[in-house]
């Protein structure tokens, strides 16, 4: 790569205050990790060139999102034929469906997803309707072990992922291992069916078989016309409200933060990822507006990226899940309570790892600003 390299995208942000989409010409310099940014319409400059660490080579490419100083923009097209040439790449999204038998293996799922280079760029705990399972097994319709499949996925929570990378549907297939967890444990003994499937039907997760089918598949998840897709599998009865925040997210520290948190007795009974816009964070954080003097730094970190929402239950009384986070600021925690989530996965008090409903009356409104009022 020359050291002058300079890379072109179409980028656009929907501007609340307006309710319009902006276009912005964003350039990436490689050399010093810079970025500017033009206004397309008013052909003015937006950004002039200034260096910013959060934004990497390798998240450049159409249909992503970034966040710029806390913008959230969609790279829509390449800005310049040497880009296109130079970073159009083998990019793929497909669908990473895990099965009701595997939910409770759900932190350990994202951690293979994540190791294999893949990134989640879309995550929903769902429960499907017998309509949404025969949409999704329509293939399969002629088959004798149909029904068993309709009642098995409608049986339980299931967690739909979208997931991104270079060959990622046969990427995610060469990870999931051969449809049946019997032949599976002989022919792939590390795949994800061999270590948490049971058979044919009970084989932890699904992936579409080509790019054409995982479109097809994402669409009844995720639909591109901007509908819901199956319900969320929130209950909104005793619990309270869990976010991994963007940073811990990015570490690729999603999958071990689920796992302390089942191991340590809580159910996870909703789960979804969210790009939150600054409005929607100070509306949630406005309890904190004026009391916390970090509000300003908390709200720009909670919408600097992917932040994941959980509904937490919490059926034990002993069990707090707000001592199970302990103290805000990860050196105290470190200090006085060194096995919570805060003292083992945060950086600093913005960078915590987690946010969590701090009162116990707050917990359901809490669940529900997530579960009820973003995801409509």
């Amino acid at each position: 790569m020359s050291q002058d390299d300079r890379f072109a995208f179409i980028a656009e942000w929907y501007d609340p205050n307006a309710s319009l989409f902006r276009r912005y010409e964003l350039l990436y310099y490689p050399k010093d990790g810079s970025v500017e940014m033009y206004d397309v319409k008013n052909r003015r400059t937006f950004l002039k060139r200034t260096k910013y660490d959060d934004l990497h080579l390798e998240d450049l490419f159409i249909g992503n999102k970034v966040t710029v100083f806390s913008r959230h923009l969609s790279l829509v097209d390449y800005g310049d034929q040497y880009t296109a040439r130079k970073l159009g790449s083998r990019k793929e999204r497909t669908l990473a469906l895990v099965k009701p038998d595997a939910v409770p293996k759900i932190g350990d799922l994202i951690d293979i997803i994540i190791n294999a280079g893949l990134t989640i760029t879309k995550a929903k705990m769902m429960v499907l309707s017998r309509k949404e399972a025969m949409d999704l097994h329509v293939d399969h319709q002629s088959k004798p072990f149909y029904n068993e499949l309709l009642l098995f996925i409608t049986s339980g929570p299931t967690v739909a992922m979208e997931i991104l990378g270079d060959d990622a549907v046969s990427e995610w297939k060469k990870l999931l291992g051969p449809a049946n967890s019997g032949v599976a444990r002989s022919d792939a003994p590390g795949s994800i069916r061999a270590m948490f499937g049971t058979d044919g039907i009970r084989n932890a997760a699904h992936g579409p078989d080509s790019f054409a089918s995982a479109a097809q598949e994402l669409e009844l998840f995720f639909p591109s016309s901007g509908g819901r897709g199956p319900a969320n599998s929130a209950k909104f009865t005793d619990c309270t409200c869990c976010i991994i925040k963007p940073h811990a997210v990015n570490e690729g520290l999603t999958g071990k933060i689920i796992n302390a948190i089942l191991e340590g007795g809580f159910e996870i009974s909703a789960l979804q990822l969210f790009n939150m816009e600054r409005a929607n964070v100070e509306e949630f954080y406005e309890i904190y507006k004026g009391v916390v003097a970090e509000y300003t730094e908390m709200v720009t970190e909670l919408c600097s990226g992917p932040c994941i929402a959980l509904e937490i239950r919490q059926l034990d009384p002993q069990k707090v899940f707000r001592d199970f986070c302990g103290p805000s600021d990860p050196e105290i925690a470190r200090h006085l309570r060194p096995g919570t989530l805060r003292a083992i996965f945060g950086k600093n008090k913005i960078q915590n790892a987690v946010h969590c409903t701090d009162l116990p009356e707050d917990g359901l409104l809490e669940v529900q600003y997530f579960f009820k009022i973003l995801d409509n």
